[in-house]
């Protein structure tokens, strides 16, 4: 069964021009063009929109931009999640103003707070906003996991609804869909660990290979979701190419290579982060061919 935001939600590149500023016009027509070919939603500034070189400002009109393109088309889940508490709130407080279905906060990075710290950070964004939640736990970006038992406790807070889990720890995943409330969805945080999420009762995925292959991603989903383990199974292993490829160097770089080899350049990273190499740009390529996405 599709969660609360669809299945496939798109963690969206951010495009920019060639002098690295702001491409909303492009944010618009690639927000279009992936709720058109398999996606059901869209997380906007995340870590593949690259929402830590983006400034308040910046975000406050992406997030404008992207909720009017995707009108009737899809959800927009706005990244608001700093390691600063009031700066979450602030950032929620503009995604709600701007029309967001719902956030993504992020556990704090770089100050690293205990699991009891976690629990106030993340109620009090909750308290501040009507908005529904969706949590990220990404500990290999943040070094700061959040623990099932502290999981489940958020899972109790009314507007805490789901969480986008990229630790690929099924033993912990499979817990949290038994123990949480039926209403608390489960999504894979990355794309490999997506078929078997859901087979252990995850709802779906907030993916990156989705701007490539967003429609046979989704039906991996419901061939999964309906039963038909078997057949998942198969796309599972003929997308694999494509989601190694997808880490041969830091996300997003490799996504915003094969954009623009598949002709829909979305401008280049910002710094710190700098494109593909020729040799990375080739591995991408490769894969790209061998999975049928050229």
């Amino acid at each position: 069964m599709a969660g609360r935001f669809g299945s496939v939600i798109t963690a969206m590149v951010t495009p920019f021009r060639d002098d690295y500023s702001l491409d909303l016009e492009g944010a618009q027509d690639l927000a279009r063009y992936l709720l058109e070919s398999g996606s059901d939603g869209l997380v906007v500034a995340g870590t593949t929109g690259e929402g830590p070189t983006l400034s308040h400002d910046e975000k406050d009109r992406l997030f404008h931009a992207v909720i009017e393109a995707a009108e009737g088309l899809g959800t927009v889940i706005c990244n608001t999640g700093t390691y600063n508490t009031e700066e979450s709130i602030g950032l929620t407080r503009m995604a709600e103003e701007a029309g967001a279905d719902a956030v993504l906060v992020v556990t704090p990075y770089y100050n690293r707070p205990p699991q009891r710290g976690l629990v106030a950070h993340f109620t009090k964004v909750a308290d501040c906003t009507e908005l529904p939640l969706m949590l990220y736990n990404i500990p290999s970006r943040t070094c700061c996991v959040i623990e099932p038992d502290t999981l489940l406790r958020l899972a109790e807070v009314e507007n805490i609804v789901a969480v986008k889990d990229a630790t690929s720890d099924f033993q912990a995943a499979t817990r949290i869909v038994r123990e949480s409330p039926p209403d608390f969805e489960v999504y894979s945080g990355d794309d490999a660990s997506t078929f078997s999420y859901v087979c252990l009762g995850g709802v779906g995925v907030v993916a990156v290979a989705s701007h490539l292959a967003g429609e046979r991603m989704r039906e991996m989903i419901e061939l999964a979701d309906g039963g038909d383990v078997p057949a998942a199974r198969k796309i599972h292993e003929d997308l694999g190419p494509l989601f190694k490829a997808m880490g041969v160097t830091t996300n997003p770089i490799p996504v915003k290579a094969a954009l623009e080899i598949a002709g829909r350049p979305a401008g280049p990273p910002r710094l710190p982060l700098v494109p593909a190499t020729l040799e990375e740009r080739q591995a991408i390529e490769r894969a790209m061919s061998e999975v049928g996405v050229l």
